[in-house]
């Protein structure tokens, strides 16, 4: 957020530039029609010998030139700081919200600001999930998100934890704490894929569970409509049919 509003004051403040740039670029063809009237000829603006009148015209065109060359190096700099501004604005707006900007890591995994204590810890816990060491894995994100309960990754390691359960075959944690990242991140990135995971995990409980997860599917399709999610959602319906059923999902 603070990444976009920088963004969006760089744009105003550069625009305010070019506003400004507007009035220079009237006296910039002002001039460069006095340059051009000089060249062709035109009569001397006072008398005196013609040796002075060339020496003078000449002194003004060299004058003139210098003045437009600073001119239009002076919109040439307010348009790049334009385009410059424009460019932060559209990278704050589609950077991840929260308090760090995420980028993408060298091997797959997000990165985001925040400190040295803070990453180590996550980078802990993901290591534990990539492992497939299920207790660590549970116990590290879930220290995670009672260590930093406002972190960036909050979110993600809250989804993490879920999967571990999952992994584990431990399918009602994961129906809770995936059902606790949509309620506590709804607007974050891994709601959609915890409202589907929710679905998958009461599938594998068994067939009284289907209608349980047809809500969780019909959640996502009509909260996330977006979400690339969907079409699996909306498969994993019409296998269900309209009243629940046996569902499967090797997942």
């Amino acid at each position: 957020m603070k990444r976009k509003r920088a963004g969006l004051a760089v744009l105003v403040a550069a625009s305010a530039g070019l506003a400004s740039a507007c009035v220079s670029t009237a006296e910039f063809r002002k001039l460069e029609y006095e340059v051009n009237r000089l060249k062709g000829g035109g009569s001397p603006r006072h008398g005196g010998g013609a040796g002075a009148d060339v020496a003078d015209l000449t002194s003004q065109i060299e004058s003139l030139r210098e003045e437009v060359a600073r001119l239009s190096g002076r919109v040439e700099v307010v348009e790049h700081q334009a385009s410059e501004a424009l460019e932060a604005s559209k990278s704050g707006r589609s950077g991840g919200g929260g308090g760090g900007a995420r980028t993408g890591g060298t091997d797959g995994e997000e990165q985001f600001s925040g400190s040295p204590e803070e990453v180590q810890a996550y980078r802990d816990a993901r290591a534990a999930w990539r492992a497939n060491d299920h207790g660590a894995c549970i116990d590290r994100f879930r220290a995670f998100l009672q260590t930093y309960p406002a972190s960036d990754h909050a979110d993600d390691a809250a989804y993490w934890m879920a999967d571990c359960h999952y992994r584990e075959g431990d399918y009602k944690a994961a129906v809770l704490r995936f059902a606790d990242v949509v309620q506590r991140y709804p607007a974050g990135d891994k709601a959609p894929d915890a409202l589907y995971r929710q679905g998958e995990a009461l599938l594998r409980l068994g067939p009284k569970y289907g209608d349980a997860a047809h809500t969780a599917f019909e959640r996502l399709i009509n909260e996330y409509p977006d979400s690339p999610r969907v079409a699996e959602a909306k498969r994993q319906l019409e296998l269900l049919g309209p009243g629940g059923g046996e569902g499967q999902n090797e997942g």
